[in-house]
């Protein structure tokens, strides 16, 4: 087959609406991380709530948005993806929105005798139930949009795109913080995802229809969350990756927090932040050869050392940085910054290692016929660790704002008592299975 026979073959296995659909992700995912990055700042220093506080809401929102699309994506199967899209960003596009408006000085009247901790909350809900229809109808549309040969490529898109998204939002974020002020953060996102509503209406057309057994009523959704909540074993395995995942969205809360603390207001908390995607955009071919003979077990301990690793590094060595710089292309640039950025990339390099193998872990501990059903939660740790980890992590920042080295400790033990429970979880796993 001649190179114009494979690229149209490869041309024909995607329908028009995958391409359409992964550049709104593009997008959404853009206007999501631009302004996740500055959210915990955006609360405490500018609407001046104090750290629970922030991490309480950061929660709300965090928590529901990986939550929600359980039962998003059964409705968007039921009514169909352009209406789901059309919905999503339309919601996402108000309560983006919305949120800014609280700290605009135009608006100050407008919120002057609310009490915005609960007007926040309720804004932060309204937004997550639109943002919870993405994902599902963006995976929706990869799934019926491919073939059976160009499926993967399908996936490895919309993961690689989702990346970039996450990259260039941070980015656009640090620029807009800069000039025009961080709650116009905010109207940024809300203008991508208007933008993305109006695209969805004139050119986003519905793939080809799915079948009927394949969808699920939200009855059907609900009778199988309380399936697999009866499933022992698959519910311990996803406790403990919540731990893991607690971590993570500490980037998003303590970081921010110490890096404006400790470091300076004027830093480029963005950028730092952004040091995740821009790892997994460049390095995720090599490391998915390099780990390719690994088994899967293996895999996971490695992510959750390594996202030890970084949480030790910044225990050992942050509290001596402070007001140490160095010189690097005539800037002068605080020692801390690149410490962050290397625990960054230590982090984001052990998730590279066991995402892929998290999946395939989820669906080796799936009774037969119920694969489908366990891919299905396998955003529920995500979930749990947002819901949980946010009011937890601000709590923690709170309490020993002025002791950096313990919440580094902290978090550093839910990185040893993570990797010990899966260690042990393994363990048990391997003798079971060797029993049978």
């Amino acid at each position: 087959m001649d190179l114009s026979a494979s690229f149209k073959k490869l041309k024909e296995g995607f329908h028009t609406s995958f391409w359409i659909a992964n550049g709104m992700e593009l997008f959404e995912r853009l206007a999501y991380y631009g302004q996740a990055t500055i959210l915990s700042i955006f609360l405490r220093d500018h609407l001046k709530f104090n750290e629970l506080q922030a991490g309480q809401l950061s929660s709300i929102f965090g928590g529901l948005i990986y939550l929600l699309p359980i039962f998003a994506g059964a409705l968007a199967d039921k009514f169909g993806f352009k209406k789901a899209f059309s919905f999503a960003f339309g919601v996402l596009a108000t309560g983006y929105f919305l949120i800014g408006s609280t700290g605009m000085k135009i608006f100050s009247g407008l919120y002057y005798r609310i009490d915005l901790y609960w007007l926040l909350a309720i804004i932060l809900i309204f937004t997550a139930i639109g943002g919870s229809f993405i994902k599902p109808s963006v995976l929706g549309t990869v799934a019926l949009s491919t073939t059976n040969e160009t499926k993967s490529l399908g996936y490895a898109i919309y993961y690689w795109l989702v990346n970039i998204g996450a990259a260039i939002g941070p980015l656009l974020a640090f620029f807009v913080r800069d000039i025009f002020g961080i709650e116009f953060v905010y109207l940024v996102s809300a203008i991508s995802c208007g933008l993305m509503f109006l695209i969805t209406r004139i050119f986003y057309k519905n793939p080809p229809a799915q079948s009927e057994n394949s969808k699920q009523e939200l009855k059907t959704v609900i009778i199988n969350l309380f399936k697999v909540l009866k499933n022992f074993r698959f519910i311990t395995f996803l406790l403990i990756f919540g731990l893991y995942w607690v971590l993570f969205w500490q980037f998003f809360i303590i970081i921010p927090f110490y890096i404006s603390d400790y470091i300076s207001t004027e830093a480029p908390i963005e950028l730092i932040l952004s040091t995740g995607a821009w790892t997994i955009i460049l390095f995720q071919i090599p490391v998915n050869r390099l780990t390719k003979n690994i088994s899967t077990q293996k895999a996971i301990i490695i992510g959750f050392i390594l996202a030890t690793i970084a949480w030790l590094m910044w225990f050992f060595v942050l509290p001596l940085t402070n007001g140490n710089f160095i010189n690097a292309f005539g800037t002068k640039i605080p020692i801390a910054i690149p410490v962050i950025i290397l625990g960054i990339f230590t982090f984001s390099i052990g998730e590279q290692t066991q995402a892929p193998r998290f999946y395939e872990y989820v669906a080796d501990l799936a009774p037969k016929g119920q694969a489908a059903l366990f891919q299905g939660y396998a955003f529920l740790p995500i979930a749990i660790a947002w819901g949980f980890g946010g009011a937890f992590g601000g709590w923690v920042y709170q309490t020993f704002k002025h002791q950096p080295q313990i919440i580094f400790l902290i978090m550093s033990g839910i990185g040893l008592l993570a990797t010990l429970l899966m260690l042990i979880y393994n363990n048990l796993a391997i003798r079971t299975s060797q029993k049978k």
